[in-house]
This record gives structure tokens, C-alpha cells and sequence, in this order.
């Protein structure tokens, strides 16, 4: 079962620069920054209601979010949907035909279980399925 939109990705060069923007013009509180080794990436997390913002920055060039700002540059990067059950999302989405990025759950930021949906199966969006 769908829960809501947990989060919008944003890919940024500079997660300073970019906060500054979020907390200085818009207002928004910071509520964390955390490395994701895994991913090659640092994430800031920017509450909106009951939504966030996840900030991107690329610690590495040759990390998912790196590849993408080289190819596409800085922007929105991918929508996020809380989840119920993670593993049967997954399941009912791959008997389905989705061409899955994850074929099984792995840990993202802020400790949640996390998988990816291909964006050729989407529309051309980058979908993660997350579960707390």
C-alpha cells in the first residue's frame, strides 16, 4: 500500500549553497545531514509538511547522483513514495513487468529501506519505493 509521498530528490553540486536557498528565501528548517557511503552521497533532509526535500550532493563523480548532474545537471532527481511492505511492493510491481533498479530492499538514508523503479517502466521518472 501506497502511504504518501515521503520525499522529492534534488540533485545539487553544493548542498551548502543550496540550503542556504531553502532555509534563507523559503524559510524551511534543516532537520539532518547524513553521508550514504553506499550511494556516494551526502543527503540534507528539509521537512515540507509531511513531506521532505532530500538535497544530493555526490561525494563521488561516479556515484548514481554524480553520473546524473554529469549527464542532466542539478534539479529534481526522483520521487519518493512511503511504503508498507517494501518486499511485496516489489514483488507485485516485478510480477507486473516494472523493470526494477532494486530487485531487493537496501538501506538509504535516514535508516529506511529503500529500492528504485526504472525510470524506462515509469514514464521516464525515477521512482524509489522507501519503507520506515
Amino acid at each position: 500500500m501506497f502511504e504518501k509521498i515521503d520525499h522529492i530528490g534534488i540533485a545539487v553540486n553544493d548542498l551548502e549553497l543550496a540550503l542556504q536557498f531553502y532555509r534563507n528565501q523559503l524559510g524551511l528548517e534543516l532537520k539532518g545531514i547524513e553521508e550514504v557511503d553506499e550511494q556516494k552521497v551526502k543527503v540534507a533532509f528539509v521537512p515540507v509538511g509531511e513531506s521532505k526535500l532530500e538535497l544530493l550532493e555526490p561525494t563521488d563523480s561516479t556515484g548514481p547522483v554524480g553520473k546524473f548532474i554529469a549527464k542532466k545537471g542539478t534539479g529534481f532527481h526522483h520521487i519518493s513514495f512511503r511504503v508498507s511492505d517494501l518486499e511485496d511492493k516489489l514483488k507485485q510491481l516485478r510480477e507486473q513487468g516494472v523493470e526494477l533498479i532494486d530487485q531487493e530492499p537496501r538501506y538509504g538514508a535516514g535508516g529506511a529501506k529503500i529500492a528504485f523503479l526504472h525510470p524506462r517502466s515509469t514514464g521516464g521518472v525515477l521512482i524509489e519505493l522507501c519503507e520506515h
